[in-house]
């Protein structure tokens, strides 16, 4: 009996123990929390103010690469501090929790433990139990408090942390953003001739045929339903995509499925808008936007909004002729006054799209139009103003007969598809993410058709035939503008604040690699072979391997960028804030092939026909050829 009274002793001091030991270190990871939620309201983590004075230092000695090499660094140690205070406030709320339950049973084990004790007088073990009680109410109000104050702490320092991101994503852009010219008058434009359309050349670059699956079968009219239905139970599809007339165009924002890849040839070099140097012909554009151009034929297509007018314009793009104006109005659920949106996104941020037979276009009040090639209004509807503190900017991008649009906002996001004969829905998904800024990108993965989207916290992809989620992966975070990137069956994605990843994509995706030396907020990255080139707003290019994750070679320039670049005939055009257009080789290392000055500043990115470059600058739109 004295045996066994001793060894329950010795249990039951051991079990208090553990319950003190574990009771002090919740306490302390309680006040943890509670320091670390003050001096993120003291001390931002992600503040830019330091780097900002240093931009502007640079701006005026833009040959300084000691300063330079100085603000790469200083932006390493801000995202360092970033993610470091997210993982403390994660690890906290954890480590608080295991804390408390470590509490909870080692004083369970010392209350049983007590029960087993030499028998004692009634009325000792009344006051026992009533003491007992007492300590378990309090134990349990007292560990429910701690509870909640830890757990409110930890949201708020999350959310903090969250503000001052977006805070500071602001002030960087706000740094950036030009001030804007007036818009020009609006000119109501008459159809005065028609342009015949070209036939569409056959004949695809070689280095791109082993991306290319076998042509389309053709289908008899009797048996159109019977493959439809197939290919939205299989998903498998055998026709060709891109398309040989969309490889033969250049229909979307970032080109055929939005995957920054031109596919036409002998594009020129050299140019310089203030000599005219191959500059073949400049047209004023009506309505300034930060849209780029879209071409199909001899048909070139822009579009331009601002507070009280939405206009979808086409020119000749052989002589640069304005041929019609279409004007987004009376359409149906249109709000009566436009959303707030910032400078550097405007009304019309987002590039149309076109499969040839018409033209779709998408403003920032929701305001959705297609017309035909010669400007008629085919349908028009408003999917609701995007909840969005920046301004709508994905781009649109067109499917067989189906019109895509990405509508990721704060409330309600949703990937959806249009009949592109009358913009009914053909179907619509709910996404579960934070609003974005990303265009679609569609590709044809092993014969399987996929639409990827990139958003706060997830990279995912869609049956482009009926709408269901493929595969998801969450690896991304912040307010996301860059579209994905694919080459070879692997997916990259990135954004300022989170890192670069390689997504194997399939039914159980795995991230390949992860980086975090260059990250971009707004221009979206190009895969071609095995390397990966991203580009960043402050002015940082870099080529990786795209398989090992390895960088090849890096470069810094002096404009910033806003605009994507695009791959064409082996070469990549990059158009930097101030119109110079950085053109150098695909290659495992940087050689520069020209840097060709437009003559005034673009954010749009470049459209591409044989023989010749069309960019949308500041006031103009220009052709450049030899």
């Amino acid at each position: 009996m004295t045996n066994k009274f001793k060894i329950n002793r010795t249990n039951l001091s051991l079990w208090k123990g553990i319950a003190m030991v574990a009771g002090t270190f919740s306490v302390v990871i309680c006040m943890l929390v509670l320091v670390n939620y003050i001096q993120i309201n003291r001390i931002d983590p992600v503040n830019t103010e330091v780097i900002n004075s240093l931009v502007d230092r640079l701006n005026d000695n833009p040959n300084d690469d000691q300063l330079r090499e100085q603000i790469r660094e200083m932006d390493l140690l801000v995202r360092k501090a970033y993610f470091t205070n997210q993982w403390q406030v994660k690890a906290g709320g954890y480590l608080f929790l295991f804390g408390i339950i470590v509490t909870a049973i080692a004083l369970q084990l010392f209350y049983a433990g007590k029960q087993q004790l030499p028998q004692i007088s009634e009325e000792e073990e009344e006051n026992i139990i009533l003491f007992r009680e007492k300590a378990r109410k309090w134990i349990v109000i007292g560990g429910s408090g701690m509870v909640g104050i830890t757990m409110i702490f930890a949201f708020l320092t999350h959310k903090e942390l969250g503000n001052q991101f977006t805070e500071a994503a602001a002030i960087a852009k706000a740094k950036q953003v030009e001030t804007n010219q007036a818009d020009a008058t609006v000119v109501e434009v008459v159809v005065k001739e028609e342009i015949a359309e070209p036939v569409v050349e056959e004949k695809v670059e070689e280095e791109f045929k082993e991306e290319t699956p076998k042509e389309e079968t053709v289908v008899p009219a009797a048996k159109k339903e019977e493959v439809a239905a197939e290919k939205v139970k299989t998903n498998s599809y055998k026709g060709t995509y891109p398309t040989k007339e969309m490889m033969a165009n250049f229909p979307s924002f970032r080109g055929p499925g939005g995957n920054a890849i031109a596919y036409q040839k002998n594009i020129p070099n050299e140019w310089d808008g203030a000599s005219g140097k191959n500059i073949l012909w400049k047209q004023p554009v009506p309505i300034h936007a930060y849209n780029s151009p879209v071409i199909w034929g001899n048909k070139l297509f822009l579009s331009g909004a601002n507070a009280t007018s939405r206009e979808v314009y086409c020119y000749d793009r052989n002589n640069g002729k304005l041929l019609w104006t279409a004007k987004a109005d009376q359409i149906s659920g249109s709000p009566a006054n436009p959303p707030e949106v910032t400078p550097d996104t405007g009304h019309a941020a987002s590039t149309v799209t076109t499969d040839g037979n018409s033209v779709f276009a998408i403003f920032s009040n929701g305001d959705l139009i297609a017309v035909d090639m010669n400007g008629k209004k085919q349908w028009a509807k408003n999917l609701g103003v995007p909840d969005n503190h920046y301004g709508h900017s994905s781009s649109l991008i067109v499917f067989e007969d189906k019109l895509i649009v990405q509508y990721d906002q704060k409330k309600n996001s949703k990937v959806m598809a249009l009949s592109t004969s009358n913009g009914e829905e053909v179907w619509s998904t709910v996404r579960k993410v934070r609003v974005s800024w990303s265009s679609p990108v569609i590709v044809n993965n092993g014969g399987q058709v996929e639409i990827i989207l990139a958003a706060d916290p997830c990279i995912a992809s869609y049956d482009v035939h009926t709408g269901k989620e493929l595969w998801k992966i969450d690896c991304i975070t912040g307010e996301v503008g860059p579209s994905v990137a694919y080459a070879n069956g692997i997916v990259f994605a990135l954004n300022e604040y989170a890192s670069l990843v390689a997504i194997k994509p399939g039914e159980k995706p795995e991230i390949l690699w992860e980086a975090y030396d260059y990250l971009s907020d707004v221009p979206s990255p190009i895969a071609y072979n095995d390397l990966l080139f991203v580009v960043t707003s402050y002015g940082a290019v870099a080529c990786y391997n795209a398989k090992a994750g390895e960088i090849l070679w890096e470069k810094e320039f002096d404009g910033g960028f806003y605009a994507s670049p695009i791959l064409a005939d082996g070469k990549i055009y990059l158009m930097d804030r101030k119109g110079v257009m950085h053109i150098f080789k695909a290659e495992k290392e940087y050689v520069e092939i020209a840097a060709s000055a437009l003559g005034e500043k673009s954010d749009a990115s470049p459209a591409f026909a044989d023989g010749r470059v069309y960019i949308r600058g500041e006031k103009n739109l220009y052709c450049i050829g030899k």
